[in-house]
């Protein structure tokens, strides 16, 4: 079952197209993957996903219903929640004052009733507490439970603004560069986390990642932007050694391009004159058939088997 499915998504901004035609989908239960180099229009694209950009052609489907032109708070109601490339949280408050704004839409009450003080509320927000107390015990945040967050290291912001994702208990999660300004261990301990997450909560995700180790350990399947454009999709092995992604991230052409490119070694050196004299740019060589072949997308793998509840 789709849980979420971009079709031909395309948005503009006066003169740029920063997504043209994109189209991807996320099963149930899938962790899936959007990569690529800076400007490819990855959050460009989660911003029109989760409405904050609305898009100059195409379609968004949130499990089989038009979500398209719905507003960001509205799809947070849905089951759809999202985190930040910048972290956005209230630097002032505590990790739990946090967690407990980002349940607002959980509350049940108004200001009025909160105001007086009613036993209903009262006992609605320690209902509200035990739940963000819950999620930074899963998420290994429990000693920063009352610590105010601007001063807190970047990796550990990342994994709090992953918390108060969590407190809306969405059903399909988006996570922009989830593991920024985070070590190689601590990207290890998030892969690791997300596959908990997925496996408890039940929840689908669809995550901006340049870390490729994280993506090759989490993700089911993968789709490259540049330029606004899909490059490739497929799993994470074929896509990591697709030539036309490797060049997209290294720079220049795709690697058997590069070597026909490179100066046989018994070449004499070029004299000093001929170094002085402007080089002329040529284009790129077409693609082959072999080429044009290995830019298809690989099979698409089958979500995990949900696990039977004991």
């Amino acid at each position: 079952m789709s849980v979420l499915e971009v079709r031909d998504l395309t948005i503009r901004f006066g003169g740029l197209t920063a997504i043209d035609g994109l189209n991807l989908r996320v099963d149930e239960w899938e962790i899936v993957g959007l990569m690529g180099p800076n400007g490819a229009g990855k959050t460009t694209a989660f911003n029109c996903i989760t409405g904050f950009y609305k898009p100059t052609r195409g379609r968004v489907y949130y499990q089989d219903r038009d979500v398209t032109k719905v507003p960001p708070h509205r799809k947070a109601a849905l089951g759809i929640g999202r985190t930040f490339q910048n972290v956005g949280m209230v630097k002032s408050e505590t990790a739990l004052e946090n967690l407990l704004t980002a349940q607002h839409t959980r509350a049940g009450y108004g200001a009025p009733q909160a105001i007086v003080g009613l036993g209903t509320v009262r006992q609605r927000e320690k209902e509200l507490t035990a739940h963000a107390e819950a999620i930074l015990d899963l998420l290994g945040l429990a000693d920063i439970r009352d610590r105010r967050i601007g001063g807190l290291p970047y990796g550990t912001l990342k994994l709090l603004e992953l918390g108060c994702a969590l407190a809306t208990d969405p059903q399909l999660l988006l996570l922009d560069e989830p593991s920024s300004g985070m070590g190689p261990e601590e990207s290890d301990e998030l892969g690791e986390r997300l596959l908990n997450l997925r496996q408890e909560l039940g929840v689908t995700m669809l995550l901006i990642e340049h870390h490729v180790p994280l993506v090759t350990a989490v993700c089911d399947y993968v789709y490259v932007l540049n330029f606004g454009k899909l490059l490739a999709e497929g799993d994470p092995d074929h896509v990591r050694n697709h030539p036309e992604v490797v060049a997209a991230y290294l720079g220049g052409e795709a690697p058997e391009a590069l070597a026909q490119t490179e100066t046989p070694d018994d070449e004499p050196p070029a004299d000093e004159a001929a170094l002085a004299k402007p080089v002329k740019r040529t284009s790129a060589p077409r693609k082959t058939a072999q080429a044009k072949k290995a830019t298809k997308a690989a099979p698409r793998r089958r979500p995990p088997a949900k696990k039977e509840a004991s």
